[in-house]
């Protein structure tokens, strides 16, 4: 079948986290689908985050965040964190909330794996700001840890897809990385 152009738009799935922030003294959290790891060593986190949200304000004022990531029997909250502001509404109420050494990254003790970030650098983008932060704690509860590593289908992340804005779970394992293509060597 021929390839057909479709667009230029956001047809990647991508992980959903809530970005926790203070602004202005207040725990805040939004949802977020423009998340990735960027670096190894340190490890490192960059978001996209539209410069006419609320958060940036906390991650400008304390130069640290937390990427919490919500499990799928977090859909509800998750999505209300990313319909609603953070400048007329305490979203932190719907959580529980911890801080790690970062006192002002405020992590969500639902998620079943939290990291929290400082920040490294604010890339200015034409309509985004696309905040790098370096990882200094990893937070997980003991049930989605396997031999000291995450085990993803019992975090069971979110996914969001662009343009028909859906959410989805994980799939079922396809295959092992840097291993499956090996037999393709010449």
């Amino acid at each position: 079948m021929e390839k057909q152009q479709i667009g230029n738009n956001f047809f990647i799935p991508m992980p959903v986290v809530l970005m926790g922030t203070r602004v202005k003294g207040k725990d805040n959290f939004m949802a977020v689908g423009w998340c990735a790891r960027v670096n190894g060593n340190p490890p490192m986190i960059a978001c996209g985050i539209a410069k006419n949200h609320y958060t940036p304000e906390g991650v400008a004022e304390n130069r640290t965040f937390s990427i919490n990531i919500p499990s799928a029997d977090l859909l509800e909250k998750t999505d209300y964190c990313g319909i609603v502001s953070g400048a007329n509404t305490d979203k932190s109420k719907i959580f529980s909330v911890f801080h790690g050494s970062l006192k002002t990254a405020p992590m969500i003790n639902e998620c079943p794996v939290t990291l929290e970030c400082r920040l490294v650098q604010d890339v200015d983008l034409p309509t985004h700001h696309l905040f790098i932060g370096e990882i200094v704690g990893v937070f997980a509860d003991g049930k989605v840890v396997r031999d000291g590593k995450p085990d993803f289908p019992l975090i069971d992340p979110l996914f969001l897809t662009i343009p028909d804005n859906r959410y989805w779970t994980l799939g079922k394992h396809a295959g092992d990385a840097w291993s499956a293509g090996k037999q393709l060597r010449s």
